[in-house]
């Protein structure tokens, strides 16, 4: 009989300390946790050119490719393994290579909007929105995307103001009702990160 598989969703606004939360669950389970990126998703656009893809709307639900997600974390719920798509940010578009990613214990799903879709949504045990302040999450997101992502600051501050907030405040920010956990703060709660653990300690306690 094949163990249950627990699905973590950890959803919160663009820069909000998703990745660091789920570096810290990871270090507390290691190998019983597999991460699946909604920005892997993005839907491939090879028949654009590189301008046309920098200036797409990426914070729309529109945007990503969720419907093979959901298929995919199916499978992965079944124990099934997966080949999981890879996004290019430095191109905006989806790279060759694929991830091949075999079933653990415990799948963590992040992204801005892995809750507003409801088919997902009711695929996963635990919900999270990572909750942090507007101003704190574009400084953040304008260090990450220079030294990460090889944006210029004009180019990050266009895209907040014509795209980013507006989808937070539209489809982020709304889905936050979902949540079974909320995390002010973001990575710097290490209170909250304790909880989260402990929660997700007692989940899989339950299930062996």
């Amino acid at each position: 009989m094949s163990e249950k598989i627990c699905i973590v969703g950890i959803a919160g606004g663009t820069a909000s300390g998703k990745t660091t939360i789920v570096r810290r669950i990871k270090e507390k389970f290691g190998d019983d946790i597999v991460v699946i990126n909604h920005d892997s998703y993005y839907k491939a656009h090879d028949d654009l050119s590189y301008e046309d893809r920098s200036r797409l709307n990426y914070d729309h639900p529109e945007s990503f490719d969720t419907d093979l997600m959901i298929q995919d974390v199916k499978k992965l719920k079944n124990n099934e393994p997966i080949d999981m798509p890879v996004y290019d940010y430095t191109i905006h578009n989806r790279a060759d290579a694929i991830v091949h990613v075999v079933p653990k214990k415990v799948i963590i799903i992040e992204g801005i909007l892995i809750l507003e879709n409801k088919e997902l949504r009711d695929l996963m045990d635990i919900k999270v929105f990572v909750d942090t302040d507007a101003d704190e999450r574009l400084m953040r997101r304008i260090r990450r995307d220079m030294v990460e992502r090889a944006r210029s600051i004009e180019s990050i501050l266009t895209q907040y103001s014509e795209t980013v907030k507006p989808m937070h405040e539209q489809f982020v920010e709304p889905s936050k009702k979902y949540a079974d956990i909320i995390i002010p703060r973001g990575g710097e709660n290490l209170t909250g990160i304790s909880i989260l653990q402990e929660h997700l300690n007692l989940v899989l306690n339950q299930r062996q």
